[in-house]
């Protein structure tokens, strides 16, 4: 296979999908606060949070469209450039992906029109169900796509038939409750409500620098920084649960993650600072924290984490058993399954390393007929590219702690003095916006990058799950890409700034909420608004 195919192939998918992402999150996280205003409003009768739930709900909206129009175009690629990756897994990926079209897709899309044009004619309750089944839809919508990568990540409920040459599922329920994906699935969307609270403190932010809104920008800020500082907190935890999972079953990734070139004695430490050099198996300037990597990755004292040297003499070890394999997968198709028992069971006991066999596709034809060299090589490709692995993780980690801090701080301000928030704060979270984005995408660049060179983890190699394109019609297709996102980057970052500047169609002034306020308390004397301002 032409490696700049695979490259291309690769970039291309990893632009489209990156792409994607920027949509992704914010549409999960504002999904959940808007439902949560709206719930208030129920709840209040105060028109401001009507008003709210209306605003938040446009931007909303509005990424949603385009985020459904990215996420078509990436699964289009799957047959397009992934042709043999979707032939070989497609009786397992095809599952969720198409769950996810029929239950959450048809469900988000269903109730997303009544969301907008149902305000004037569904009771106020029933509104509020719509709201929440837009909510639930934008999630099952990442809960499904996200057990399909989980499965990419640690394949199991599922078995190579070697007549058919494609992986066949044996469990759904394996599947559907995989521990990897369902540890992905919490992780990422409690990313997408940290982006979305990110951005309604920042916007909230800029109103109240510009003096407009400012009712709604106060409460929107306390509503956000609460959600905010409750899933940046997940974010943290949970991602030590993706750790502890890559310790299991990625040990490769968790090993390049670390730089840890060789197995250290348990507990290991986290390597805080350093500057990996692949090419000598050797990390300068190394600044380690003692135990604390083998408190996260393994949760004890006394387990050790491999090294990547160890792991790739395991990898050698595992392309010389695949190759017996191999060697009886060609038996197995040359009699159309009428073999000996002797090869059945040579089969079986070696199919589980056949894809690191396969790995050798990349230097030979045959790969019975690879010489040692080739085996090392292959071996050696296990390893990714350690230093953007390595920085990657721990810019994705600082920022995670620094959302903790940072809604942490808003939260107080909020709750605590009054939503008076100081001219600094107010400039800092407009500007912080990016932030959450860039966090996110780091996670999904560790998780994709890391797993190479596999496509599905130790099943199936990145090289060999390309289609058979030209180099030609690849970077006429990307350019297409390309040139497309770039239009729907322009249309999406021109709408979100035109309503931002353009704001709530009509504050809700003093008249109006003092009478609101006022007739709900002579219905219930009890019930207070949440959020409300110590003027109220």
């Amino acid at each position: 296979m032409d490696i700049s195919l695979v490259e291309l192939s690769r970039l291309q998918f990893a632009m489209t999908a990156l792409y994607h992402f920027l949509f992704v999150p914010l549409t999960l996280g504002l999904s959940i606060l808007v439902a949560t205003m709206e719930t208030v409003y129920v709840m209040t009768d105060r028109p401001i949070w009507r008003q709210m739930t209306k605003f938040w709900g446009t931007l909303f909206g509005i990424n949603f469209v385009l985020g459904v129009a990215t996420g078509i175009t990436m699964e289009f690629q799957f047959g397009m450039n992934w042709s043999y990756y979707s032939h070989y897994v497609g009786d397992i990926f095809g599952a969720p992906l198409a769950i996810e079209g029929l239950m959450a897709f048809f469900l988000e899309a269903t109730f997303v029109g009544l969301f907008f044009f149902g305000w004037d004619k569904l009771s106020k309750r029933a509104h509020l169900v719509v709201t929440w089944l837009v909510a639930i839809g934008s999630n099952l919508s990442a809960l499904w796509i996200l057990i399909a990568n989980g499965w990419m990540q640690h394949p199991v409920g599922a078995v190579f038939d070697p007549m058919t040459m494609r992986m066949e599922m044996t469990s759904f329920y394996a599947v559907l409750f995989n521990a990897v994906a369902q540890a992905k699935f919490v992780h990422t969307v409690s990313a997408g409500y940290v982006t979305a609270s990110g951005f309604v403190v920042g916007v909230s932010a800029w109103y109240l620098l510009k003096g407009r809104h400012i009712e709604l920008a106060r409460r929107s800020i306390a509503v956000a920084a609460a959600f905010g500082l409750a899933a940046s907190l997940s974010v943290v935890l949970l991602g030590d649960e993706s750790g502890y999972e890559a310790s299991l079953n990625q040990k490769m990734k968790l090993a390049a993650i670390e730089a840890m070139w060789n197995t250290e004695p348990a507990p290991a430490p986290f390597t805080l600072f350093g500057i990996p050099d692949q090419q000598n198996h050797e990390t300068k300037w190394a600044v380690k924290i003692p135990w604390l990597m083998g408190l996260i990755g393994t949760r004890s004292l006394d387990t050790p984490i491999p090294g990547i040297n160890q792991l790739v003499a395991q990898a050698k070890e595992r392309i010389q058993s695949g190759l017996i394999a191999y060697d009886a997968l060609v038996k197995y198709r040359a009699a159309k399954g009428n073999v000996t028992p002797e090869v059945k069971q040579q089969f079986t006991d070696h199919s589980a390393d056949l894809g690191y066999a396969f790995l050798l596709k990349k230097y030979v034809d045959d790969p019975l007929k690879a010489t040692p060299a080739q085996i090392d090589a292959a071996a050696n490709d296990t390893v990714p590219m350690v230093f953007p692995l390595f920085w990657a993780f721990r810019l994705m980690v600082g920022l995670g702690l620094f959302f903790i801090v940072g809604f942490g701080y808003y939260f107080y301000r909020a709750s605590f003095r009054g939503m008076k928030f100081p001219r600094g704060s107010l400039i800092f979270a407009p500007a912080a916006i990016p932030l959450p984005w860039i966090a996110a995408e780091l996670g999904w660049f560790v998780a994709e990058f890391g797993r190479q060179p596999w496509t599905v983890d130790g099943i199936l190699p990145t090289a060999m799950s390309v289609s058979h394109l030209s180099v030609l019609d690849l970077l006429l297709t990307l350019a297409g890409f390309v040139t497309f996102y770039s239009v729907l980057f322009v249309i999406e970052m021109g709408l979100m700034l035109k309503y931002i500047r353009k704001g709530p169609t009509q504050d809700v002034d003093e008249t109006e909420r003092w009478m609101a306020a006022h007739a709900h308390r002579l219905r219930s004397a009890d019930r207070q608004e949440p959020f409300a301002t110590p003027a109220e």
